[in-house]
Formats: C-alpha cells, structure tokens, sequence
C-alpha cells in the first residue's frame, strides 16, 4: 500500500519549477483506482484513506518558509508585485499532496465517478469512526470543494423523467412501477440533474405535483394514482415540491439542490406560465427526538415538564392513567400515541405550537437547527405553514409526530430573503407560524 501511494501521488514540485512540471502518467492514476475497488469496503479502505490524508498533506516546512517571506515583504514594505509574489507562493505550498492525485484522478475516464463513490467511502467512515483525525476531515473538505468545482451549474444538465425516459434511469428513480406512474403521470413532474462527465446519472432528483391549491398531506400525492386523462392546465395553479433526494452521497455538501429547485422553476414558469404559486411539502426530520430529548432533561433537571400547560397534562395523564414523563416518552417513541384519538387530539395544539418553535425558534450558530428548513430558508422561502398529520405513515409519526411544513417561494422576494437570513439570521414566516411561536412563548418554557 505504501509503495503503491509513494507511485500514485505526484510530488509537489517546486514553486519555481511549477509551470515546466512533467504532469503524472495516466497509467499511475488507472492503478490506483483498480487497487482501491480492488480492498474491501471497511478498514481495509480506511487504512488507505488515512494514509493518505497522513502521509501526502501539505509540508508544514515549505509553509513556514513561505509565510516568512510575505511577512519578510511586508515587514520591508516591499514593492506591490514582491509582496503578491510571495503570498502567490504560499497559496501554492497550502496545497496538499493528494490534491494533485484528485486532479489527475479527475481527468481520467470515469475518474469524476470515482472521486464521488472514494468520498462517499470517506464520509462513512467519518460518519462511523473508522476514519478519524483532523488530517482526514480537511482531506474531505479539500475534496468536497474540488468536487464543488466540477458539479458546478455548467457543467450539469437538467433532465426530466417520463415514461419515455430510459428503463435505465426509470430503475434509478423508483423500482416500484406503480410508484414510478404516480411519480411522472399526469399532474406530475420529475426533473434530475446529471453531469456530462456522467450522463444519464441521476445525481440529484426532484418531484413536483402540479395542483390546484398548497397541499398540505403528502399520503395524496404520493399515495393517489393520477388520472389517466390529459392534463387540465386550467386546474393547475401551484408547484408543490414534495421530494427532493441526492442519490450520491459523495455529493453531500455539493450545493446542487438550491440550483436544481431554481432550474424547475424557470422550466416549469416557460411549460406553464399559469402557476403563480411555488412551494415544498417538506418532512420535518428530528423533532420528535429533540421533543423527547427536552422531556429527558426537563424530567432530570427540575423533575416536573413546562413545556405542557397544567390543563393539557392533566388531560395527557388522564387519558395514559400515568402522570410520569416516562409514559408520555415511551409513546411519542413507539408511535402508540396516535392510536388513541383523545390521545391525539389532546396532543394537537401542544405539539404544533412546540413544532412551529423547533423551526423558527432552535438554532445552530444562529441557523435552524432543523437542516430542511435551513436549506429553504438560505434560498430565500418563507416558513408558511404547519400541517397537522401531513404525514401519518409510520416514518413520518417517528420523525415528526406526523406533522409537515410547506416553504413557500416568492420569487420575487426569495433574493432579499436569502439575504436577510444569511446576513442577519432572520426567518421570514407567515402569520399562522408566528401564532404559534406566540403560543409556545406563552405556554412552554425550555
């Protein structure tokens, strides 16, 4: 392994040498990636990644040598073109050795694939500790941003998916049939994103349902068979972006999704200038374990629960026969809740006005907490409406108690609103989440 790196990883060459540098032969690139498909997914991989990441990173000796000489030039007040010099030669030392294998890798036929399965394969191993460190974390974000480059917007090509479309990428976009008809039959569309490096490769699919009004329950659109008829333009006022999936994982972090929603939109605005409305139906991933870890905490801390009124949790006890937060846990985590209707109507408000904070209110370095709305929120909805039992499929009453949340586009303000949370880490809302936000301030404490 270590003979095979010291071949497949080009030598930075000296900054003053750089442009008559002999480039790597394309035969070291090929043998690289037959080895790495070649070792088993798991440590086998890991080994090799961590080498890598170790062993081929930027020479910490050349760095410091650089850094001098810009301080040097500045220290000396040194003529403009001296001191741009100088700091053009630290750019260069930054650069890890292993940089100089993705490029190579990237030039190779089918290289841009594999560049996108090797950090996926990186990814999981961070994701499951069998990679760790700080070398292998800026390994990934070198190549994350190399990958950027690649994926960006000129280079990719927005597909739509009919019935017509190949069995190929059919099979890509759903292997149930049936599934596939209500996904691309009337009143339906679906678009992906490919790269001309990798045609005919779905890297991220939408799913749009063309309807008369926002929809608030996901189980009717993916659920319901569309009718066979033409399509009636007439009935069709709104876009509902109901599904939105990256099929690479390699590409986590690749900002792909904000382009494609942009990309429909304009395509759907040329096919049917009749839509004035634009909207997701989104999940709402995460809320039920942040709703349970509060209870957890409040219960150890100050032994007793504020996020109920006194009336709801007298209600709650009653109909579980347990005044404990332990029972009321254990059924928010089993789903069992839902299987009482008092249960479940005592639950409405508390929960919706708890979910409408969990969005709008909980933050990560001033962003959502939640990562759904914090993708739609940087590009520029607004946080429109919480729906009661948008989802009641088992996965959905897990994640989210049922509940999901349409981000509604204003075209004409998605700009100034991206810029605004951005910038100053405001969420726009409609009035019916800011009641709710209202409520929750009123009724619950954290």
């Amino acid at each position: 392994m270590e003979e095979l790196l010291n071949r497949s990883v080009p030598p930075l060459p000296p900054y003053e040498t750089k442009e008559k540098a002999v480039p790597p032969a394309e035969l070291r690139g090929a043998e690289f990636v037959r080895f790495y498909r070649s070792l088993q997914p798991g440590p086998p991989r890991a080994e090799l990644l961590t080498r890598l990441a170790r062993d081929f990173g930027v020479e910490h000796g050349r760095v410091a040598e650089a850094a001098a000489k810009v301080l040097q030039a500045r220290e000396q007040r040194r003529e403009p073109g001296a001191l741009l010099q100088a700091e053009d030669r630290l750019r260069y030392y930054l650069n890890p050795q292993y940089r100089g294998l993705f490029q190579q890798l990237g030039r190779l036929e089918g290289g841009l694939r594999f560049l996108v399965e090797l950090r996926a394969d990186l990814m999981e191993g961070l994701a499951s500790k069998a990679v760790d460190g700080p070398h292998v974390k800026e390994m990934n974000g070198v190549l994350k941003n190399m990958l950027s480059e690649w994926f960006c917007t000129g280079f990719l090509n927005l597909e739509r998916v009919t019935w017509q479309s190949p069995c190929e990428v059919l099979q890509k976009i759903s292997e149930n049939w049936v599934d596939m008809k209500r996904r691309v039959g009337a009143y339906r569309r679906c678009y992906f994103f490919s790269h001309c490096a990798i045609p005919g490769e779905p890297l991220i699919v939408l799913h749009v349902a063309l309807t008369s009004d926002i929809s608030s329950n996901i189980q009717a659109i993916v659920k319901e068979v569309p009718p066979l008829e033409t399509e009636d333009t007439e009935k069709i006022t709104t876009a509902i972006f109901y599904s939105i999936s990256l099929t690479q994982q390699g590409l986590q972090g690749v900002e792909l999704g904000t382009h494609l929603i942009k990309r429909v939109v304009r395509e759907l605005q040329k096919e049917l200038p009749q839509i004035k409305a634009f909207s997701t139906l989104s999940p709402i991933p995460g809320f039920t374990k942040w709703l349970v870890g509060l209870l957890s905490s409040q219960a150890k801390e100050q032994g007793r629960n504020e996020l109920f009124t006194e009336s709801e949790w007298q209600e709650i006890s009653e109909i579980t026969g347990d005044s404990s937060i332990e029972t009321l846990k254990k059924l928010l985590n089993t789903n069992e809740w839902v299987r009482s209707e008092k249960l479940t109507e005592v639950l409405h408000s508390p929960l919706m006005r708890l979910c409408a904070w969990y969005l709008y209110g909980e933050k990560h370095r001033g962003y959502a907490l939640n990562p759904v709305a914090n993708f739609h929120l940087q590009n520029g909805s607004v946080l429109w409406r919480i729906n009661w039992m948008g989802d009641t499929s088992p996965r959905g009453i897990g994640a989210s108690c049922g509940m999901m949340v349409n981000y509604r586009y204003f075209l004409e303000e998605t700009a100034s609103n991206s810029a605004l949370y951005l910038g100053s880490k405001q969420v726009k809302a409609s009035e019916q989440v800011l009641a709710l936000v209202s409520q929750f301030q009123q009724n619950s404490k954290l």
